[in-house]
């Protein structure tokens, strides 16, 4: 297996450079998109919930592939599978720009979505497997936090400034030569490794059931805002996934090669981390789903004005992810993850105190704690989900690590969507001092999302759980002079 060690320091910032650049603009696809819906919409003269699926499509192939992604690229090549799902992206990329219809529109997205599954996994095991473990990964990966909660946030305002001056075509054409600058510099700056002891296995029955059961997931937490928790058909689908996850635990057990292996998995750090990564995407993004409504619809200003608020979570994000990897050496990881989690919180509980119609000096005050919470614990969940893995795991592990946030992210914001909903209905119908109310409650349930973050961070993230490591998660330190563990 080709090895990254021999890599001089300047090669290994090119790398993370160039994968940085492609996971940037793939981060920025799904929120620059939120700005252009209005003007797709006027143009393709769509009414009602159709132009949701320029959407839901992206979330459903990019949810359901991330796990298969991941083990491709261990098994093909990491570089390969990155360079294809780089010519995909600028193809569905120029044919969304291209579209003539809404069904043309929705099927490139969902090729998009499957591009952003292919590469996602592929760049994040490259760069864990480019960085030593310890202070050099930290360090890389804070700067990937970093990129991520940049991207997550600007796309709400290059969205919008895109569309204003170019036509929303451009939301997705930027890609096209980004895309080919980063496919023409690939081959000279990555190398290629994969696991060529399985090189020639594939588990293909796990592959046809717990992709499917991913995308139903998915499906179902996207349409429980408008049908429902208790809907029979969502009852039906909640049901059918779990007989799909039940008959991939089974033939993940018996198969000679499996798709996941359990054994790789038992990790207290991995888990803590994974579970960390789920519960910050539901408080993030349930948060971010609740803001946007309650900023147009409670407090009356324009969405440009919110994307220029935004702005303060995107600065302290990038703030708190770089800060975080600086600070773990020395506090922790457990002790670092969890103040991050305490400021989620805190963000959470300051927009609980913003009335109807009132100033908007308390949400920028909030988006500073959130955003520097959220920079700190994706930071921290991604070392700790990344800590202890070997090389030939590497794209399954990151594909899980990107599963875990996708899914959360899904769920939050399905969640608080629900919450606010029963609230206000309970209430008075939609008057502002039941909307109000609503979205103070949802604001409510993603602080919990964030106290469960916290448990999590305490329990599973401690000294304990890094001491037999190769490296411990909880100094960033290497301590290569211990005997090397056969298992994460």
């Amino acid at each position: 297996m080709t090895t990254t060690s021999n890599l001089s320091q300047t090669r290994r910032w090119q790398v993370l450079a160039l994968l940085g650049t492609a996971f940037f603009m793939t981060i920025l696809d799904g929120t620059s998109l939120l700005a252009a819906l209005p003007a797709i919409e006027g143009h393709l003269r769509l009414h009602g919930p159709a132009i949701q699926w320029t959407v839901t499509a992206y979330a459903l192939a990019f949810s359901g592939l991330l796990l298969l992604c991941g083990r491709a690229a261990d098994l093909l090549g990491r570089r390969r599978v990155f360079i294809a799902g780089m010519v995909l992206r600028v193809v569905a990329s120029l044919a969304c720009g291209l579209a003539p219809s809404i069904q043309a529109l929705v099927a490139a997205r969902a090729v998009q979505g499957v591009s952003a599954a292919i590469i996602a996994p592929a760049a994040l095991s490259m760069v864990m497997n480019t960085f030593p473990e310890g202070i050099e990964r930290n360090k890389a990966l804070g700067i990937w936090g970093g990129i991520g909660g940049f991207g997550a946030t600007a796309g709400l305002l290059v969205g919008g400034i895109i569309t204003d001056l170019f036509g929303w075509q451009w939301v997705f054409w930027v890609n096209v030569p980004v895309g080919t600058l980063v496919l023409v510099l690939a081959p000279a700056v990555l190398h290629e490794s994969r696991d060529r002891a399985r090189s020639r296995s594939f588990d293909i029955p796990g592959a046809l059931t717990i992709a499917p059961a991913l995308v139903l997931f998915v499906y179902v937490i996207t349409r429980v805002p408008t049908s429902g928790w208790a809907n029979g058909q969502s009852i039906g689908l909640l049901a059918a996934v779990a007989v799909l996850v039940w008959m991939f635990i089974l033939i993940e057990k018996r198969s000679v090669a499996p798709l996941v292996s359990f054994q790789s998995l038992r990790s207290r750090m991995l888990i803590g981390g994974n579970l960390l990564l789920l519960l910050a995407g539901m408080t993030v993004d349930g948060m971010l789903v609740t803001l946007t409504s309650f900023v147009q619809q409670v407090l009356g200003r324009p969405a440009a004005q919110f994307g220029l608020v935004a702005a303060v979570m995107t600065v302290t994000a990038a703030a708190g992810a770089l800060l975080s990897q600086r600070i773990v050496p020395r506090l922790g990881l457990g002790r670092v993850a969890a103040a991050g989690t305490v400021l989620l919180g805190c963000g959470c509980l300051l927009l609980t105190r913003i009335p109807a119609g009132g100033p908007m000096t308390l949400v920028p005050a909030a988006l500073f704690l959130f955003g520097a919470g959220m920079g700190a614990v994706t930071v921290c969940a991604q070392i700790a989900a990344l800590t202890g893995v070997t090389e030939k795991d590497s794209g399954l592990v990151a594909g899980l690590a990107d599963t875990s946030f996708a899914v959360g992210t899904a769920l939050g914001a399905a969640i608080c969507t629900s919450v606010a909903a029963a609230r206000t209905s309970a209430i008075d119908g939609p008057t502002p001092l039941a909307l109000t109310s609503g979205q103070h409650a949802a604001f409510g349930a993603a602080g919990i999302f964030a106290a469960l973050a916290l448990i999590t961070a305490l329990t599973l993230l401690g000294k304990r759980s890094g001491r037999s490591r190769n490296v411990s998660a909880d100094t960033g330190e290497n301590v290569s002079t211990r005997a090397p563990s056969t298992s994460p």
